[in-house]
Protein backbone atom coordinates (compact mmCIF):
# COMPACT_ATOMS: atom_id res chain seq x y z
CA UNK A 1 0.00 0.00 0.00
CA UNK A 2 2.87 2.41 0.80
CA UNK A 3 4.11 2.42 -2.80
CA UNK A 4 0.78 2.94 -4.52
CA UNK A 5 0.36 5.55 -7.26
CA UNK A 6 -3.17 6.96 -7.35
CA UNK A 7 -4.63 9.53 -9.73
CA UNK A 8 -7.79 11.53 -9.22
CA UNK A 9 -9.13 12.97 -12.47
CA UNK A 10 -11.76 15.72 -12.35
CA UNK A 11 -13.25 17.02 -15.61
CA UNK A 12 -13.35 20.82 -15.43
CA UNK A 13 -16.80 22.46 -15.43
CA UNK A 14 -18.08 19.27 -17.02
CA UNK A 15 -21.64 20.10 -18.13
CA UNK A 16 -20.67 23.63 -19.18
CA UNK A 17 -17.59 22.39 -21.05
CA UNK A 18 -19.66 19.86 -23.02
CA UNK A 19 -22.13 22.59 -24.03
CA UNK A 20 -19.24 24.81 -25.16
CA UNK A 21 -18.04 22.09 -27.52
CA UNK A 22 -21.29 22.48 -29.49
CA UNK A 23 -21.29 26.27 -28.98
CA UNK A 24 -17.67 27.48 -29.19
CA UNK A 25 -18.92 31.08 -29.11
CA UNK A 26 -19.75 30.52 -25.41
CA UNK A 27 -16.17 29.74 -24.38
CA UNK A 28 -15.17 33.38 -23.92
CA UNK A 29 -18.37 34.64 -22.28
CA UNK A 30 -19.93 33.79 -18.90
CA UNK A 31 -22.35 30.88 -19.28
CA UNK A 32 -24.01 28.30 -17.05
CA UNK A 33 -25.99 25.10 -17.49
CA UNK A 34 -29.19 25.50 -15.50
CA UNK A 35 -32.37 23.59 -14.80
CA UNK A 36 -35.66 24.93 -16.12
CA UNK A 37 -37.12 27.76 -14.06
CA UNK A 38 -40.58 27.08 -15.55
CA UNK A 39 -40.40 23.46 -14.39
CA UNK A 40 -39.02 24.52 -10.98
CA UNK A 41 -35.57 23.02 -11.49
CA UNK A 42 -34.10 26.53 -11.68
CA UNK A 43 -30.62 26.08 -10.19
CA UNK A 44 -27.12 26.31 -11.61
CA UNK A 45 -25.82 22.82 -12.46
CA UNK A 46 -22.44 23.92 -13.84
CA UNK A 47 -20.72 27.10 -14.99
CA UNK A 48 -17.65 27.98 -17.03
CA UNK A 49 -14.54 29.80 -15.81
CA UNK A 50 -15.82 33.21 -16.98
CA UNK A 51 -18.99 32.82 -14.88
CA UNK A 52 -16.93 31.70 -11.88
CA UNK A 53 -15.11 35.03 -11.94
CA UNK A 54 -18.45 36.76 -11.32
CA UNK A 55 -19.05 34.56 -8.27
CA UNK A 56 -21.63 32.27 -9.87
CA UNK A 57 -21.86 29.07 -7.82
CA UNK A 58 -23.15 25.58 -8.47
CA UNK A 59 -26.57 24.84 -6.87
CA UNK A 60 -27.57 28.48 -6.40
CA UNK A 61 -30.83 29.73 -7.91
CA UNK A 62 -30.71 31.05 -11.47
CA UNK A 63 -32.01 34.46 -10.37
CA UNK A 64 -29.16 34.74 -7.86
CA UNK A 65 -26.62 33.94 -10.58
CA UNK A 66 -28.18 36.53 -12.90
CA UNK A 67 -27.91 39.23 -10.24
CA UNK A 68 -24.17 38.52 -9.94
CA UNK A 69 -23.76 38.31 -13.72
CA UNK A 70 -26.57 40.02 -15.73
CA UNK A 71 -24.98 38.98 -19.04
CA UNK A 72 -24.89 35.28 -18.04
CA UNK A 73 -25.88 32.93 -20.88
CA UNK A 74 -28.23 30.19 -19.68
CA UNK A 75 -27.99 26.78 -21.39
CA UNK A 76 -30.39 23.88 -20.88
CA UNK A 77 -28.88 20.55 -19.79
CA UNK A 78 -28.49 17.66 -22.25
CA UNK A 79 -27.87 14.59 -20.12
CA UNK A 80 -27.47 12.19 -23.03
CA UNK A 81 -24.43 14.18 -24.19
CA UNK A 82 -22.91 14.18 -20.69
CA UNK A 83 -23.25 10.40 -20.48
CA UNK A 84 -21.59 10.05 -23.91
CA UNK A 85 -18.57 12.18 -22.97
CA UNK A 86 -18.29 10.56 -19.53
CA UNK A 87 -18.05 7.13 -21.17
CA UNK A 88 -15.54 8.40 -23.75
CA UNK A 89 -13.25 9.78 -21.04
CA UNK A 90 -13.58 6.64 -18.94
CA UNK A 91 -12.46 4.59 -21.94
CA UNK A 92 -9.25 6.64 -21.97
CA UNK A 93 -8.69 5.90 -18.28
CA UNK A 94 -9.27 2.20 -18.86
CA UNK A 95 -6.55 2.10 -21.51
CA UNK A 96 -4.06 2.67 -18.65
CA UNK A 97 -5.56 0.53 -15.88
CA UNK A 98 -8.57 -1.62 -15.08
CA UNK A 99 -8.71 -0.15 -11.58
CA UNK A 100 -10.94 2.84 -12.31
CA UNK A 101 -13.43 3.92 -9.65
CA UNK A 102 -15.99 6.56 -10.69
CA UNK A 103 -17.07 9.32 -8.32
CA UNK A 104 -20.00 10.72 -10.23
CA UNK A 105 -20.02 11.40 -13.97
CA UNK A 106 -17.05 13.73 -14.03
CA UNK A 107 -14.56 12.30 -11.52
CA UNK A 108 -12.61 9.04 -11.25
CA UNK A 109 -9.82 7.54 -9.20
CA UNK A 110 -7.22 5.45 -11.03
CA UNK A 111 -4.75 3.07 -9.42
CA UNK A 112 -1.85 3.05 -11.88
CA UNK A 113 0.64 1.30 -9.61
CA UNK A 114 0.92 -1.61 -12.01
CA UNK A 115 1.02 0.59 -15.11
CA UNK A 116 4.27 2.47 -14.56
CA UNK A 117 6.51 -0.10 -16.29
CA UNK A 118 4.49 0.41 -19.47
CA UNK A 119 3.70 4.12 -19.36
CA UNK A 120 6.19 5.84 -17.03
CA UNK A 121 5.82 7.40 -13.59
CA UNK A 122 2.60 8.81 -12.14
CA UNK A 123 3.21 12.40 -13.18
CA UNK A 124 4.04 11.38 -16.77
CA UNK A 125 0.88 9.28 -17.01
CA UNK A 126 -1.20 12.13 -15.57
CA UNK A 127 0.06 14.58 -18.20
CA UNK A 128 -0.46 12.02 -20.96
CA UNK A 129 -4.07 11.40 -19.86
CA UNK A 130 -4.71 15.14 -19.62
CA UNK A 131 -3.48 15.78 -23.15
CA UNK A 132 -5.32 12.77 -24.60
CA UNK A 133 -8.63 13.93 -23.10
CA UNK A 134 -8.12 17.41 -24.53
CA UNK A 135 -7.19 16.10 -27.98
CA UNK A 136 -9.79 13.31 -28.24
CA UNK A 137 -12.80 14.98 -26.59
CA UNK A 138 -12.13 18.73 -26.38
CA UNK A 139 -12.53 18.67 -22.59
CA UNK A 140 -9.98 19.61 -19.95
CA UNK A 141 -9.22 17.74 -16.74
CA UNK A 142 -7.38 18.44 -13.49
CA UNK A 143 -5.38 15.50 -12.15
CA UNK A 144 -4.05 14.88 -8.66
CA UNK A 145 -1.18 12.39 -8.25
CA UNK A 146 -0.48 10.92 -4.84
CA UNK A 147 0.01 7.75 -2.80
CA UNK A 148 -3.62 7.50 -1.62
CA UNK A 149 -7.11 8.44 -2.76
CA UNK A 150 -7.69 11.30 -0.32
CA UNK A 151 -4.53 13.21 -1.22
CA UNK A 152 -5.01 12.51 -4.94
CA UNK A 153 -8.40 14.26 -4.73
CA UNK A 154 -6.88 17.12 -2.75
CA UNK A 155 -4.35 17.49 -5.57
CA UNK A 156 -6.95 17.64 -8.34
CA UNK A 157 -8.82 20.35 -6.40
CA UNK A 158 -5.73 22.52 -5.84
CA UNK A 159 -5.10 23.63 -9.42
CA UNK A 160 -7.90 24.19 -11.94
CA UNK A 161 -8.50 24.08 -14.81
CA UNK A 162 -6.31 21.82 -16.96
CA UNK A 163 -3.56 21.06 -14.44
CA UNK A 164 -1.57 18.28 -12.77
CA UNK A 165 -0.66 18.46 -9.07
CA UNK A 166 1.66 15.96 -7.37
CA UNK A 167 1.49 15.34 -3.60
CA UNK A 168 4.21 12.80 -2.87
CA UNK A 169 5.00 10.97 0.32
CA UNK A 170 8.23 12.86 1.00
CA UNK A 171 6.65 16.33 0.92
CA UNK A 172 2.94 15.89 1.64
CA UNK A 173 3.06 17.50 5.09
CA UNK A 174 4.21 20.88 3.80
CA UNK A 175 1.44 20.83 1.17
CA UNK A 176 -1.44 19.30 3.10
CA UNK A 177 -1.13 20.49 6.70
CA UNK A 178 -1.87 24.23 6.08
CA UNK A 179 -5.10 23.44 4.18
CA UNK A 180 -8.49 24.09 5.86
CA UNK A 181 -10.24 20.92 7.03
CA UNK A 182 -13.18 21.42 4.65
CA UNK A 183 -10.85 20.92 1.67
CA UNK A 184 -10.65 17.19 2.47
CA UNK A 185 -13.28 14.78 1.22
CA UNK A 186 -15.54 13.66 4.06
CA UNK A 187 -15.63 17.03 5.83
CA UNK A 188 -18.95 18.71 5.13
CA UNK A 189 -20.58 21.65 6.85
CA UNK A 190 -21.84 19.65 9.86
CA UNK A 191 -18.48 17.95 10.41
CA UNK A 192 -16.65 21.27 10.08
CA UNK A 193 -18.86 22.78 12.79
CA UNK A 194 -18.03 19.90 15.13
CA UNK A 195 -14.31 20.21 14.40
CA UNK A 196 -14.51 23.99 14.95
CA UNK A 197 -16.01 23.29 18.38
CA UNK A 198 -12.79 21.53 19.47
CA UNK A 199 -10.48 24.06 17.83
CA UNK A 200 -9.55 22.05 14.73
CA UNK A 201 -9.50 24.22 11.60
CA UNK A 202 -6.62 22.88 9.45
CA UNK A 203 -5.64 19.42 8.27
CA UNK A 204 -2.42 19.74 10.29
CA UNK A 205 -4.41 20.36 13.46
CA UNK A 206 -6.65 17.41 12.58
CA UNK A 207 -3.62 15.13 12.16
CA UNK A 208 -2.23 16.32 15.53
CA UNK A 209 -5.49 15.77 17.44
CA UNK A 210 -5.86 12.72 19.69
CA UNK A 211 -7.90 10.14 17.71
CA UNK A 212 -9.78 9.28 20.91
CA UNK A 213 -11.06 12.87 21.16
CA UNK A 214 -12.11 12.77 17.51
CA UNK A 215 -14.00 9.53 18.11
CA UNK A 216 -15.81 11.11 21.07
CA UNK A 217 -16.69 14.13 18.93
CA UNK A 218 -17.53 12.48 15.60
CA UNK A 219 -17.89 8.78 16.33
CA UNK A 220 -16.10 6.22 14.19
CA UNK A 221 -15.84 8.75 11.34
CA UNK A 222 -13.53 10.87 13.52
CA UNK A 223 -10.82 8.22 13.55
CA UNK A 224 -11.14 7.77 9.80
CA UNK A 225 -10.68 11.50 9.25
CA UNK A 226 -7.57 11.41 11.44
CA UNK A 227 -6.12 8.58 9.33
CA UNK A 228 -6.84 10.53 6.15
CA UNK A 229 -5.30 13.78 7.40
CA UNK A 230 -2.24 11.85 8.61
CA UNK A 231 -1.64 10.32 5.17
CA UNK A 232 -2.68 6.84 6.33
CA UNK A 233 -5.69 6.32 4.06
CA UNK A 234 -5.38 2.82 2.62
CA UNK A 235 -8.78 2.57 0.93
CA UNK A 236 -8.44 0.73 -2.39
CA UNK A 237 -9.45 1.96 -5.82
CA UNK A 238 -12.25 -0.43 -6.73
CA UNK A 239 -12.64 -1.93 -10.19
CA UNK A 240 -16.12 -2.56 -11.65
CA UNK A 241 -16.21 -6.11 -10.34
CA UNK A 242 -15.27 -4.96 -6.82
CA UNK A 243 -17.82 -2.18 -6.43
CA UNK A 244 -20.14 -2.91 -3.49
CA UNK A 245 -23.76 -3.60 -4.39
CA UNK A 246 -26.29 -0.82 -3.97
CA UNK A 247 -28.06 -0.72 -0.61
CA UNK A 248 -31.24 0.85 -2.01
CA UNK A 249 -32.85 2.22 -5.16
CA UNK A 250 -34.93 5.38 -5.22
CA UNK A 251 -36.52 7.95 -7.49
CA UNK A 252 -37.78 11.43 -6.67
CA UNK A 253 -38.92 14.47 -8.59
CA UNK A 254 -39.83 18.11 -8.12
CA UNK A 255 -43.17 18.48 -9.85
CA UNK A 256 -43.79 21.08 -12.56
CA UNK A 257 -46.64 22.34 -10.37
CA UNK A 258 -47.76 21.60 -6.83
CA UNK A 259 -49.82 18.45 -6.39
CA UNK A 260 -53.18 19.09 -4.72
CA UNK A 261 -55.00 15.72 -4.63
CA UNK A 262 -54.35 12.07 -3.79
CA UNK A 263 -55.02 11.21 -7.43
CA UNK A 264 -52.22 13.50 -8.66
CA UNK A 265 -49.84 12.11 -6.05
CA UNK A 266 -50.76 8.55 -7.05
CA UNK A 267 -49.98 9.23 -10.73
CA UNK A 268 -46.56 10.67 -9.88
CA UNK A 269 -45.74 7.99 -7.33
CA UNK A 270 -46.72 5.21 -9.74
CA UNK A 271 -44.43 6.61 -12.43
CA UNK A 272 -41.54 6.77 -9.95
CA UNK A 273 -42.28 3.29 -8.59
CA UNK A 274 -42.04 1.83 -12.09
CA UNK A 275 -38.48 3.17 -12.33
CA UNK A 276 -37.59 1.79 -8.89
CA UNK A 277 -38.99 -1.65 -9.74
CA UNK A 278 -37.02 -1.65 -12.99
CA UNK A 279 -33.78 -0.91 -11.10
CA UNK A 280 -34.50 -3.75 -8.67
CA UNK A 281 -35.07 -6.16 -11.54
CA UNK A 282 -31.99 -4.98 -13.43
CA UNK A 283 -29.86 -5.70 -10.35
CA UNK A 284 -31.53 -9.05 -9.55
CA UNK A 285 -32.69 -8.00 -6.09
CA UNK A 286 -35.91 -7.55 -4.14
CA UNK A 287 -36.84 -5.00 -1.48
CA UNK A 288 -38.08 -5.57 2.06
CA UNK A 289 -38.66 -1.91 3.00
CA UNK A 290 -40.32 1.10 1.35
CA UNK A 291 -39.59 4.74 2.23
CA UNK A 292 -41.31 7.87 0.95
CA UNK A 293 -40.01 11.45 0.95
CA UNK A 294 -42.39 14.42 0.65
CA UNK A 295 -41.50 18.12 0.40
CA UNK A 296 -44.33 20.63 0.68
CA UNK A 297 -44.75 24.04 -0.94
CA UNK A 298 -42.96 25.59 2.06
CA UNK A 299 -39.95 23.27 1.55
CA UNK A 300 -40.66 21.32 4.74
CA UNK A 301 -39.71 17.65 4.36
CA UNK A 302 -41.52 14.65 5.83
CA UNK A 303 -40.39 11.05 5.57
CA UNK A 304 -41.95 7.72 6.44
CA UNK A 305 -41.08 4.04 6.00
CA UNK A 306 -42.54 0.58 6.59
CA UNK A 307 -41.60 -3.06 5.89
CA UNK A 308 -43.15 -4.98 3.01
CA UNK A 309 -45.12 -8.15 3.85
CA UNK A 310 -42.56 -10.12 1.79
CA UNK A 311 -39.49 -9.39 -0.37
CA UNK A 312 -40.68 -8.06 -3.72
CA UNK A 313 -39.99 -5.94 -6.79
CA UNK A 314 -43.62 -5.95 -7.98
CA UNK A 315 -44.80 -2.42 -8.82
CA UNK A 316 -48.24 -3.00 -7.31
CA UNK A 317 -46.87 -3.99 -3.90
CA UNK A 318 -44.26 -1.20 -3.76
CA UNK A 319 -46.77 1.40 -4.92
CA UNK A 320 -49.54 0.26 -2.57
CA UNK A 321 -47.30 0.54 0.46
CA UNK A 322 -45.98 3.91 -0.77
CA UNK A 323 -49.53 5.31 -1.05
CA UNK A 324 -50.43 3.84 2.33
CA UNK A 325 -47.47 5.66 3.88
CA UNK A 326 -48.46 8.87 2.09
CA UNK A 327 -52.05 8.67 3.36
CA UNK A 328 -50.83 8.20 6.94
CA UNK A 329 -48.25 10.97 6.69
CA UNK A 330 -50.06 13.65 4.68
CA UNK A 331 -53.16 15.49 5.90
CA UNK A 332 -53.29 18.08 3.05
CA UNK A 333 -52.56 21.06 5.24
CA UNK A 334 -50.56 22.30 2.25
CA UNK A 335 -49.69 21.15 -1.26
CA UNK A 336 -46.94 18.77 -2.37
CA UNK A 337 -43.94 20.24 -4.22
CA UNK A 338 -41.83 17.09 -4.60
CA UNK A 339 -42.13 13.42 -3.78
CA UNK A 340 -39.91 10.35 -3.87
CA UNK A 341 -39.98 6.64 -3.14
CA UNK A 342 -37.09 4.38 -2.16
CA UNK A 343 -36.83 0.59 -1.91
CA UNK A 344 -34.26 -0.74 0.57
CA UNK A 345 -33.43 -3.77 2.70
CA UNK A 346 -32.39 -5.53 -0.49
CA UNK A 347 -32.14 -9.32 -0.80
CA UNK A 348 -31.09 -11.56 -3.68
CA UNK A 349 -33.87 -12.60 -6.04
CA UNK A 350 -33.11 -16.29 -5.34
CA UNK A 351 -34.06 -15.88 -1.69
CA UNK A 352 -36.76 -18.11 -0.25
CA UNK A 353 -40.13 -16.32 -0.38
CA UNK A 354 -42.59 -16.73 2.49
CA UNK A 355 -45.87 -15.57 0.97
CA UNK A 356 -48.14 -13.41 3.07
CA UNK A 357 -51.38 -15.06 4.20
CA UNK A 358 -53.23 -12.09 2.73
CA UNK A 359 -51.63 -12.17 -0.72
CA UNK A 360 -52.33 -14.74 -3.44
CA UNK A 361 -49.21 -16.65 -4.43
CA UNK A 362 -50.67 -17.41 -7.88
CA UNK A 363 -51.38 -13.69 -8.43
CA UNK A 364 -47.86 -12.81 -7.29
CA UNK A 365 -46.31 -15.28 -9.70
CA UNK A 366 -48.51 -14.03 -12.54
CA UNK A 367 -47.49 -10.41 -11.87
CA UNK A 368 -43.83 -11.44 -11.65
CA UNK A 369 -43.99 -13.07 -15.11
CA UNK A 370 -45.88 -10.10 -16.55
CA UNK A 371 -43.45 -7.50 -15.20
CA UNK A 372 -40.48 -9.57 -16.38
CA UNK A 373 -41.87 -9.37 -19.93
CA UNK A 374 -42.54 -5.63 -19.60
CA UNK A 375 -38.98 -5.13 -18.33
CA UNK A 376 -37.57 -6.99 -21.36
CA UNK A 377 -39.62 -4.85 -23.75
CA UNK A 378 -38.50 -1.62 -22.06
CA UNK A 379 -34.86 -2.75 -22.11
CA UNK A 380 -35.15 -3.26 -25.87
CA UNK A 381 -37.32 -0.31 -26.89
CA UNK A 382 -36.84 2.27 -24.13
CA UNK A 383 -37.98 2.78 -20.55
CA UNK A 384 -41.34 4.30 -21.57
CA UNK A 385 -42.23 1.68 -24.19
CA UNK A 386 -44.73 0.17 -21.74
CA UNK A 387 -46.07 1.76 -18.57
CA UNK A 388 -49.20 1.80 -16.41
CA UNK A 389 -52.09 3.78 -17.92
CA UNK A 390 -52.60 5.61 -14.60
CA UNK A 391 -49.15 7.14 -15.00
CA UNK A 392 -50.36 8.98 -18.13
CA UNK A 393 -51.95 11.55 -15.81
CA UNK A 394 -48.48 12.82 -14.95
CA UNK A 395 -47.80 16.30 -16.45
CA UNK A 396 -45.38 15.92 -19.36
CA UNK A 397 -42.13 17.89 -19.02
CA UNK A 398 -40.40 19.70 -21.84
CA UNK A 399 -38.09 17.65 -24.03
CA UNK A 400 -34.56 17.20 -22.70
CA UNK A 401 -35.43 18.17 -19.13
CA UNK A 402 -35.66 15.74 -16.22
CA UNK A 403 -39.36 15.14 -15.65
CA UNK A 404 -41.79 12.69 -14.15
CA UNK A 405 -41.86 10.28 -17.07
CA UNK A 406 -38.12 10.54 -17.67
CA UNK A 407 -36.46 10.93 -14.27
CA UNK A 408 -32.68 11.11 -14.50
CA UNK A 409 -30.32 10.94 -11.59
CA UNK A 410 -26.74 12.03 -11.01
CA UNK A 411 -24.57 10.66 -8.22
CA UNK A 412 -23.04 14.09 -7.99
CA UNK A 413 -23.62 17.38 -9.81
CA UNK A 414 -20.69 19.67 -9.24
CA UNK A 415 -17.75 21.31 -10.94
Amino acid sequence: MADRIILHCDLNNFFASVECIDHPEWRDVPMAVCGSVEERHGIVLAKNERAKKFGVKTAEAVWQAQIKCPQLIIAAPHYDKYVYYSKAVRAIYESYTDRVEPFGMDECWLDITGSTLLFGNGEKIAYEIKERIKKETGLTVSVGVSFNKVFAKLGSDMKKPDAVTVIDKAHFKSVVRPLPVQDMIGVGKATKRQLDSIGVTTLGELADTDPHLLRLTLGKAGEQLWLCASGKDNSPVLSKSEMPPAKSFGRSVTCVRDLTTNEEVAAVLLSLTEKVASSLRKNNVMATLVQIHIRDENFIVRESQAPLPQPTRIVEMLFSLGMELFSKTWKWECNVRSIGIRASGLVEEQCFLQYSLFYSSSRYEKLERLEAQVFNICEKFGQDAVFHAAAMNVPAPKKDSPGLTDVRFMAKIAD
